[in-house]
C-alpha cells in the first residue's frame, strides 16, 4: 500500500511539474505570448498547417491549440487533469513494479 501512495505522489508530482513546465516548453519551440516566433520550429509546423489547408490554420488544429496555451498557459482545468493523468500513471506503476 505504500508503495502505491509514493507512486501517486510522484506521478501527481510530475504531472504538476509537466502542467507548470508546457507553457515554458512551448516558448522555447516558438509558441510565444507574443505569437509564433519567426525561424522557430513552430513557425515550420505553422508554414506546414497552412500549406495543408489552402493557406489558413484551421481553428482547433494543433498548432492553434499550441499558439493558445504557449499565449496564455494551461487552463485550471487542463492542470488538474495533467496532474491526474500522472497520478494515475503512477498508481498503474505501482501495480507493474509489483510483478
Amino acid at each position: 500500500m505504500t508503495e502505491a501512495v509514493v507512486a501517486i505522489g510522484v506521478g501527481a508530482g510530475a504531472g504538476a511539474f509537466a502542467a507548470v513546465g508546457v507553457p515554458f516548453v512551448l516558448g522555447a519551440i516558438g509558441f510565444t505570448s507574443a505569437g509564433i516566433a519567426a525561424g522557430s520550429y513552430a513557425a515550420s509546423m505553422m508554414s506546414t498547417a497552412a500549406v495543408a489547408n489552402g493557406g489558413a490554420v484551421a481553428a482547433g488544429s494543433l498548432v492553434a491549440s499550441l499558439q493558445a496555451i504557449g499565449a496564455a498557459g494551461l487552463s485550471g482545468a487542463a492542470t488538474v487533469a495533467v496532474s491526474g493523468v500522472g497520478a494515475a500513471v503512477g498508481w498503474l506503476t505501482s501495480f507493474v513494479r509489483r510483478k
